[in-house]
């Protein structure tokens, strides 16, 4: 089947885009064309469809000429180039059927329309929570909040949820309205996927249609490398360095551990304030190792002891979490959103109180001087994937969902026959 791969980004920018790639080789290893389609960007990988690619646009862009603000307000709501370029990439390839990543902002759900109007079956993978919050994380100053309750976006503006700003908030707030209130993706998606039972349930609580939502959650290759089982004494945390990862949290945690060792795997906004706290402290312990990736993060994980995961917002099926039970490594998670339904209590790894940087230490230190613990849950995290989270499994469901979507259209098609196709 020829299938239409949408996403913004097109080059390597994190966790998103990491599995898109990865997607696009799996599914053209199983026989299928795999068509992108996203936005130009000077770092993009180099496919014969990039003519197709919307123009570049960076909302970090903060000029206050009226004129470029009205412009870019305008592509945010509804982007009259990406619908034109879908319409001509569809005339083009015809595709049996499209499935979206992040769209938002950049592309926007223009193309939907133009997806549509030529009866091209949608499927869309929510990374997040966009749909039903306007900041996507349910998180504001710190703190889970849901207060719009998937309706009320005029609240985003009054907290200043989207980047601390009461203009950028009245925009994703007024494209919510527009767009809600026209049915845009309800009407246009036939098949939503949610990537953890938690997320199912909180989507279809805030408006989507639950007959829509399928439970798909990532998958983790298997790594080739046998299984390290003597590790070498440090713990990891793999992720962005941010206030929704609670990277702050578990360096204060970690100040009371001055016995055990830290790696900190990443870069973001709170690095600098990671450091100095660390700088402040004496601490010996806490090692910001940096962006890693390829076998530099395969090593930093295989000889872990165990990962740490200390999220403060709802995380949507961690990678980071699959990626350490894949090596046989247990997780120490909040006790929040998904992180429940990978992270076991006392099986696959522990949970602790979110936010809670006593509770965190405490249980730290527990597994850390239990290393018979460590590796009886790494072998039932070690199960755990390869029972409910390999790439076999995934694609599997996944190409059942598009056979059944594209049956269903042609079906349609028959009784119909009067089409753009």
């Amino acid at each position: 089947m020829k299938i239409l791969l949408v996403h913004k980004f097109f080059h390597p920018a994190g966790g998103p885009e990491t599995l898109l790639f990865d997607s696009m080789e799996k599914l053209r290893s199983l026989g299928h064309s795999v068509i992108p389609f996203s936005m130009q960007h000077p770092k993009n990988v180099k496919t014969e469809y990039e003519k197709y690619f919307v123009s570049n646009v960076n909302y970090n862009d903060h000029s206050r000429l009226p004129w470029r603000v009205a412009k870019t307000t305008l592509r945010i709501i509804f982007n009259f180039e990406s619908k034109k370029k879908m319409e001509r990439l569809i005339k083009d390839v015809k595709p049996d059927i499209a499935h979206l990543h992040n769209i938002y902002h950049q592309l926007s759900p223009s193309i939907l329309l133009a997806l549509k109007g030529y009866n091209i079956p949608v499927v869309m993978t929510l990374h997040d929570f966009k749909l039903v919050c306007p900041n996507y994380t349910f998180l504001r100053d710190g703190q889970i909040c849901e207060e719009c309750r998937g309706k009320d976006f005029y609240r985003a503006v009054k907290y200043r949820c989207v980047k601390d700003s009461y203009f950028k908030s009245a925009v994703s707030a007024l494209e919510m309205y527009l767009h809600r209130g026209f049915h845009t993706y309800i009407k246009s998606v036939d098949r939503f996927v949610a990537l953890s039972r938690f997320a199912q349930k909180k989507l279809t609580e805030y408006g989507l249609p639950s007959e829509k939502i399928r439970y798909l959650p990532n998958y983790v290759d298997m790594p080739d490398n046998k299984i390290d089982s003597n590790p070498e004494g440090y713990i990891l945390f793999l992720g962005r360095l941010s206030e929704k990862n609670g990277i702050l949290d578990l360096t204060r945690a970690m100040r009371n551990l001055p016995m055990i060792k830290l790696k900190v795997a990443g870069v973001g906004e709170q690095e600098e304030l990671v450091g100095a706290y660390i700088q402040k402290n004496g601490m010996k312990n806490v090692d910001l190792v940096g962006f890693l990736s390829g076998e530099n993060l395969r090593e930093a994980i295989a000889n872990c002891s165990f990962l740490v995961f200390p999220n403060n917002c709802y995380h949507n099926c961690p990678m980071s979490i699959l990626e350490a039970f894949a090596y046989g490594k247990p997780v120490i998670g909040a006790n929040l959103g998904s992180v429940p339904e990978l992270v076991e209590d006392g099986v696959t790894g522990l949970l602790f109180e979110p936010k809670n940087e006593k509770d965190l230490a405490k249980k730290i230190k527990y597994l850390y001087d239990h290393p018979q613990l460590i590796e009886k849950m790494g072998r039932n995290a070690r199960r755990k994937v390869e029972r409910d989270f390999s790439a076999e499994k995934y694609y599997s469901r996944l190409l059942k969902i598009y056979e059944e979507l594209i049956q269903k259209t042609r079906d349609k098609a028959c009784k119909d026959p009067i089409s753009k196709n």
